[in-house]
């Protein structure tokens, strides 16, 4: 069964600048310095491509490097064992990014609650109670400020797609985003 959330259309076409990376599960596993690294080889590569039409390197690098970091770390933090699937593209200044990943049913339940509390909100205002929650309660987590400060700050068109599997062992999850690149 698949349940969608958000912004989950993609409009880059067949013809874009296109990568797919997978992080999978070895001998070291899966940690954050692949996050950190991934989003440095992505932001590079990616702002690259787009400053050849003679637009802001700097900017691009920074944008691309903030978005996937984001996610990818959400990735790396609330998956079960596995892959874990990077597919990016760049057309006309439009970045999209999909990170999928499986997770645990239960924190893919949580997280939908989370999702459908984000997409129906003001993000500058949700933005804004969450970072005065957090900072009242150290302990807080799950709170969402990276996405949020996606959607408010960078613009960022998100989505979400969660298929269970038929065992119920797992749900793949999807994240979609898009950014415009100045």
């Amino acid at each position: 069964m698949m349940k969608q959330f958000g912004d989950t259309a993609r409009n880059n076409s067949s013809g874009a600048f296109t990568m797919r990376i997978v992080i999978s599960d070895g001998p070291l596993g899966v940690n954050w310095q692949h996050a950190s690294e991934t989003c440095e080889f992505l932001g590079d590569v990616f702002a690259l491509h787009h400053a050849k039409g003679g637009s802001d390197y700097t900017d691009a690098r920074h944008s691309i490097i903030y978005l996937v970091n984001e996610l990818l770390e959400n990735a790396i933090k609330f998956r079960v064992p596995g892959a874990i699937r990077i597919d990016c593209s760049l057309e006309d200044g439009n970045f999209e990014l999909t990170v999928s990943n499986d997770t645990a049913p239960e924190v893919a339940t949580r997280f939908q609650a989370l999702i459908e509390e984000i997409i129906s909100r003001d993000p500058g205002e949700l933005l804004i109670e969450r970072i005065e929650a957090n900072a009242a309660d150290e302990s807080s987590s799950g709170s969402g400020l990276g996405l949020l400060t996606l959607m408010n700050d960078y613009g960022a068109r998100l989505g979400w797609d969660f298929i269970s599997s038929t065992s119920g062992a797992a749900v793949t999850l999807s994240t979609h985003a898009a950014l415009t690149l100045n």
